[in-house]
């Protein structure tokens, strides 16, 4: 603990250089603002795209028809997973997984804007929108009646609804042609976390039920398959499962892609964890050199106070007060800087959830304990050669320095 007297005269000498002492510590504002800055913006984006991912599904499994050893081009439309492969899943593995679901694809074009244009057409059944996690925008999605009796029914994307009824309730109703067949349109829907097109799902399609796509389709073929495991304990050892049921309904020789999203969680939180630790390394190294900076001004000042350093030796002050003095000299301009950064960057992420209600923002008390811990660090480091200097100047030689 400083003695109150050696606290009293730091704060006169910094009163005395206002404008010195605040450029010297805004090397400190700017480092401690940059850790707190850089460490909620890691958080915010880490937790965002663990949301996204977890949005998709985070007990998604998802299968498709990789390959086989064999170059007939029947035996490869038998290897194809089939509605039969859906039903199976669903029977062995009921009790595992909340639903499964299979997806065929197809292409039309429809008349948009007054253009001919190529529409991608998705078959699918009731399960659908709950493994995909679709967000229905306005009437109904389509029934197991819907699948199992083939109706002409159709749901169309919000994009596309748009373009076509230029809203969501406008296109309820309306009879769009597919394959030279007609659909009436019954929902609109969108996805709860955008794919970016990297999914069936590309933004502008046509939802219908699988079994009557598959009355236009020269080869069944369900690309992808999804399952939603019950458990997300159960996601690995019933990816296993659903790879061996595939496997084990065709040919020896037919390969299957199953795949879950754990692995992309686990990828996004270590690619987080590395991009936070060079951040904070950055950050640290701005409040080293900020620290090498308030080294070098104590040593300007403890030169330019030569004189008063005799003076006081020379009236009684020891060593220890001399070094005390300079030492909290260095330590106050470190925790002002340190305090002013760390308020600056709490507030900016604060005021941001003025603006937005859409993304939450973390603020790590770690981050803002660490914060202050290296700015009275960088303080008394920093700080004791300076101090030192001055506590161990002759006084004799003090009082004759010019």
């Amino acid at each position: 603990m400083f003695h109150r007297e050696a606290l009293r005269s730091s704060i006169e000498a910094l009163r005395a250089n206002k404008f010195r002492a605040f450029l010297t510590a805004l090397g400190l504002v700017i480092g401690n603002a940059s850790v707190i800055l850089v460490v909620t913006i890691s958080l915010t984006s880490r937790d965002y795209i663990l949301d996204q991912i977890q949005r998709v599904g985070s007990n998604l499994i998802y299968a498709q028809y990789q390959n086989g050893n064999n170059g007939a081009m029947a035996a490869a439309d038998a290897d194809f997973i089939k509605i039969a492969d859906v039903e199976a899943i669903r029977a062995k593995l009921g009790s595992r997984i909340v639903a499964a679901t299979g997806v065929m694809n197809s292409f039309d074009r429809m008349r948009v804007d007054g253009r001919e244009h190529d529409v991608a057409i998705v078959g699918a059944d009731e399960f659908y929108p709950v493994v995909r996690n679709l967000t229905l925008l306005a009437g109904r999605y389509f029934d197991a009646n819907d699948v199992h009796d083939r109706h002409h029914v159709a749901l169309v994307m919000e994009k596309l609804a748009q373009r076509l009824y230029g809203s969501q309730q406008e296109a309820i109703g309306k009879v769009i042609k597919l394959h030279g067949l007609q659909f009436t349109v019954i929902g609109t829907f969108r996805e709860s976390m955008e794919t970016f097109n990297q999914s069936e799902l590309t933004g502008e399609n046509v939802l219908i039920p699988i079994t009557a796509l598959k009355l236009f389709a020269q080869i069944e073929r369900i690309d992808p398959l999804y399952i939603t495991a019950r458990s997300p304990s159960d996601v690995e050892s019933l990816t296993n499962a659903v790879r061996a049921v595939l496997e084990g309904r065709h040919r020896p020789g037919a390969r299957y892609s199953v795949d879950n999203l754990n692995e992309m969680l686990a990828t996004a939180r270590r690619i987080a964890s590395v991009l936070s630790g060079v951040l904070v390394i950055v950050s640290t190294i701005a409040l080293v050199i900020s620290g090498i900076g308030i080294m070098n001004i104590m040593l300007v000042t403890v030169t330019e106070r030569t004189r008063e350093i005799g003076l006081r030796m020379a009236v009684g002050a020891s060593r220890r007060d001399i070094l005390e003095q300079f030492l909290a000299e260095a330590v106050l301009i470190s925790l002002g800087g340190g305090v002013a950064g760390i308020a600056i960057g709490v507030a900016i992420p604060l005021s941001v959830q003025f603006f937005t209600d859409d993304i939450q923002i973390p603020i790590s008390y770690l981050s803002i304990a660490v914060a202050f811990t290296v700015s009275l660090m960088v303080g008394l480091i920093f700080g004791i050669l300076p101090a030192n200097r001055a506590a161990r100047l002759n006084p004799t030689e003090a009082l004759r320095y010019e």
